[in-house]
């Protein structure tokens, strides 16, 4: 897989393959032995992954073999996810929209949807099978396991929160944990500088106790308050002076330099302006860090939820901060989070906020009091713009976003919940350069009803064209990092275990597979196709454990061909485990119709 989830992990890529009309044979500790000599066989046999001609190779009687390779499918490459919600006069979500109904715009110009998807939560909710042990004695009685089937993640900014403010926010989001997780939801308390934090856990007292300790940091040296310095100057004014030479910027800074250092002696103007040019320096170097440090953790965060099979949502809890040139990073996340389905709900702890349209009568303000009317216009268009990190991350993925209200109970409840339905898009501009440029979006609905849409504002173009095997990659990693059931094709999933000791056991993993819809290819006498493979297994918090990729190379006879197509064919995968509860995620892809499937399962391993 690829390193987007945050630590790399390949599914290991080692497990024998059975072909067999029984969908589950007799399990027990013999057939390990078989299928590790089985296993070693087919390595013997089996092509070289680039395939070719059968007869090119040693054995040219070989029908079917397994290779470790992934498979180059044909997917659209750079295909943009735009993520919508459609809301009625009333704020609810507009259900039974169809593909015909929208209008997707980019730089105005329209596009063709070649991907449509209605996403309700229930479309992430497992469909579960469970196979009954194995055991020579009847497994004692217990609960039976249930797989976490919904994450969140409440993220909180102590980069940029006061402490007035981060105290209320944990303490409605104490509540809010309390009183709104469900017992198969997973919580984890975790923040923007990466101290103090809680990964994705059950255990309510860990997650109070967590959040009690969360607190104010700072990422960045020079990041002291505005208070002690002067000039007095804010981030924005600071990249208006240093970054876009702004005279009046410069002029304003200069003068409440003069009055809070040389008490207004105008013969010191050539060092007042070197003072308010080296300050606006040192809060750009600042403020840069700090935003850098918040776009590569909510990355992170959102790799993380990448990695775990559920529902998905992020709380970002945050008073906003400005994003003056990391914009396309942003749009990176709210790309990962759609593709993912992954929704980030943001809320704005500051509550019912007012910018202050004069120097704040708490502080001692030693500049120029004729200036005071820029720097309020200067603080409101601060204040509005660092607001847009918490829009386009709500808007871009099918979010949330609450603010002005002090109502954070409320809040927490709006930002805590699914939306009811969603609509995921897709479309591959088919003129855009790989030039890294910000390209709009618009969605419109072609209903004569008026309906309020919801989407992502626009997406930077890639700097270059992506490797369609890599695509592909990421294609069955999301499948497998899912909970939603596909039926391309039939499958079935059955586990299979024995204990090996109190502690240890084996597990069978066996796919079978209604070979019925596949597309076969007919070349030099045989019937070809590819057949992808995937079992992954995840703990009881929904942290991946282990799996198994393989490719199943098919080069088969009419005859052979014509019994399967009765019989259907059993992939088995075989793992050495410790004894718990797992989630079993299966994933079966076939290469020449594109078909995916994918099923869900549980096996419960008792001590």
């Amino acid at each position: 897989m690829t390193a987007r989830l945050g630590r790399r992990f390949w599914f290991h890529l080692a497990a024998s393959f059975a072909v067999s009309g029984l969908a589950a044979p007799a399990w027990d500790p013999s057939q390990i032995r078989a299928q590790s000599a089985d296993a070693s066989a087919a390595q013997q046999s089996s092509p070289p992954p680039t395939g070719g001609d059968p007869a090119s190779h040693p054995d040219a009687t070989v029908e079917m073999a397994t290779h470790d390779s992934p498979i180059p499918f044909q997917v659209r490459v750079n295909l943009v996810p735009v993520r919508v919600i459609v809301r009625d006069s009333m704020g609810h979500p507009v259900p039974n929209l169809r593909k015909e109904d929208f209008r997707l715009l980019e730089d105005g110009k329209p596009q063709a949807i070649t991907k449509f998807t209605v996403v309700t939560p229930s479309n992430a909710n497992a469909e579960l099978a469970t196979t009954a042990p194995q055991e020579t004695e009847p497994a004692p009685a217990a609960p039976p396991f249930r797989p976490a089937a919904r994450f969140v993640a409440l993220v909180f900014d102590d980069i940029n929160l006061k402490f007035g403010d981060l105290v209320q926010a944990r303490k409605a989001a104490e509540r809010f944990i309390d009183a709104s997780l469900q017992p198969a939801d997973r919580a984890a308390v975790l923040t923007l500088s990466g101290q103090t934090q809680i990964d994705f856990t059950d255990d309510r007292a860990r997650l109070r106790e967590t959040l009690e300790l969360v607190q104010p940091r700072s990422v960045s040296a020079g990041a002291s308050s505005n208070e002690d310095r002067c000039p007095m100057m804010s981030y924005l004014e600071a990249d208006k002076i240093h970054n876009q030479q702004d005279p009046q910027a410069m002029q304003v800074a200069t003068s409440d330099a003069l009055a809070c250092a040389f008490s207004g002696n105008v013969q010191m103007l050539t060092a007042a302006q070197a003072m308010a040019r080296s300050t606006a320096m040192q809060i750009v170097a600042a403020g840069d860090t700090q935003a850098e440090y918040a776009v590569r953790r909510l990355r992170e965060i959102v790799r993380r939820l990448t990695a775990l099979a559920g529902q998905r949502t992020l709380i970002l809890v945050s008073p906003g901060f400005l994003i003056l040139r990391h914009e396309n990073d942003v749009s990176d996340i709210v790309d990962r989070a759609v593709r993912a389905n992954v929704v980030v709900s943001t809320l704005d702890a500051r509550g019912l906020y007012t910018t202050n349209l004069g120097p704040d009568i708490s502080q001692d303000y030693m500049g120029d009091p004729t200036v005071a009317a820029i720097h309020a216009s200067n603080d409101l268009e601060s204040s509005t713009r660092q607001s847009d990190v918490m829009i386009e991350l709500a808007y871009g993925t099918a979010g949330y976003y609450f603010h002005n209200s002090n109502d954070l109970d409320a809040g927490f409840r709006a930002v805590g919940g699914q939306p009811e339905v969603s609509y995921l898009l897709g479309f591959a501009p088919e003129t855009t350069k790989y030039d890294g440029k910000f390209h709009s979006i618009k969605v419109n609905l072609l209903t004569k009803e008026k309906y309020v849409v919801q989407a992502r504002g626009g997406f930077y173009a890639p700097k270059r064209s992506e490797d369609p095997a890599d695509l592909a990659k990421q294609e069955i990693e999301e499948a497998v990092l899912s909970q939603e059931v596909q039926r391309g094709m039939p499958i079935e999933l059955h586990t299979q275990f024995y204990k090996v000791n109190p502690t240890e056991a084996k597990l069978a993993v066996l796919a079978h597979v209604d070979i019925g819809r596949m597309r076969f290819q007919k070349a030099d006498g045989r019937n070809r196709n590819q057949l992808t493979v995937v079992a992954a297994l995840f703990d009881r918090n929904g942290n991946y454990v282990t799996g198994t990729q393989k490719v199943l190379e098919m080069r088969l006879r009419d005859a052979t061909l014509e019994r399967l197509e009765h019989t259907g064919l059993t992939v088995k995968s075989s793992f050495d485990v410790k004894a718990g509860g797992y989630f079993v995620r299966l994933v079966v892809r076939e290469a020449n119709a594109a078909l995916l499937s994918t099923q869900n399962g549980v096996v419960d391993i008792p001590y």
